[in-house]
């Protein structure tokens, strides 16, 4: 019934605050973006504070999110050749969505103090903590191999981060919200998105299983995370 209540009262904040914008003289379409992603992202971290984590779990979580850090600072001067994203697909795969977006989401955040922060920061929190939270989705029921990790991997990088984080060039870019505008602008950023997917999809193909695995056992032998599920494999 909580988890109701709280769906709710987001959905209806979001309402206001888009027909704030709309009524107001000044409408801005980037600040009724920013306000949805910031909404959006409430309820995953406000959830995640009232289940009372564990000092073992903030630790476990917080490793990943540094590993997140690393995998994409170490990389800086290869543009989108970044395996950011493939951490944090197996950290919803192993961890569940909730936990898979909250990494997402703070990754992005911590790393841009390195890349720098910018109008685009929500959008990649979002971005990459609905790459972690869909591959829980994903992968709560159906068991992972390298060729299924690496293909939805791939699907998630290309298509949900970059058509979220997109949406930020089209915002700064567009002149005019006009659909050969917007199109224009998503084209532009395709080669981006797809190298930055091959990546995701490689790194996953080459270390995802024997990442996951190791994951497990650490997990399971410390008892890291009481409702941990354990990853198994066909």
């Amino acid at each position: 019934m909580k988890k109701i209540i709280t769906a709710i009262c987001v959905f209806l904040c979001l309402i206001l605050a888009v027909l704030w914008q709309i009524l107001s003289e000044n409408y801005n379409y980037y600040l009724i973006s920013v306000t949805i992603l910031f909404l959006s992202m409430l309820p995953f971290f406000v959830s995640f504070e009232k289940s009372r984590p564990s000092a073992k779990e903030i630790a476990l979580l917080s490793s990943m999110i540094a590993l997140a850090v690393v995998s994409r600072a170490v990389f800086y001067l290869t543009p989108q050749v970044k395996p950011i994203a493939a951490v944090v697909v197996i950290s919803g795969v192993c961890f569940g969505a909730k936990r898979g977006y909250l990494v997402g989401a703070f990754s992005a955040f911590i790393s841009n103090f390195l890349f720098g922060q910018g109008v685009w920061t929500p959008f990649q929190m979002v971005a990459l903590g609905c790459v972690g939270l869909f591959a829980g989705l994903i992968f709560k029921k159906i068991k992972p191999n390298k060729y299924f990790l690496a293909l939805v991997g791939f699907f998630l990088a290309f298509a949900v981060y970059g058509l979220i984080v997109d949406f930020s060039s089209v915002l700064m870019m567009a002149a005019d919200f006009t659909l050969p505008s917007v199109i224009s602008v998503y084209a532009a950023g395709m080669p981006f998105s797809a190298v930055f997917a091959v990546t995701t999809a490689v790194v996953l193909f080459l270390f995802g299983e024997p990442f996951i695995k190791k994951l497990n056992r650490i997990t399971v032998k410390y008892g890291l995370i009481s409702d941990y599920n354990e990853v198994t494999y066909e």
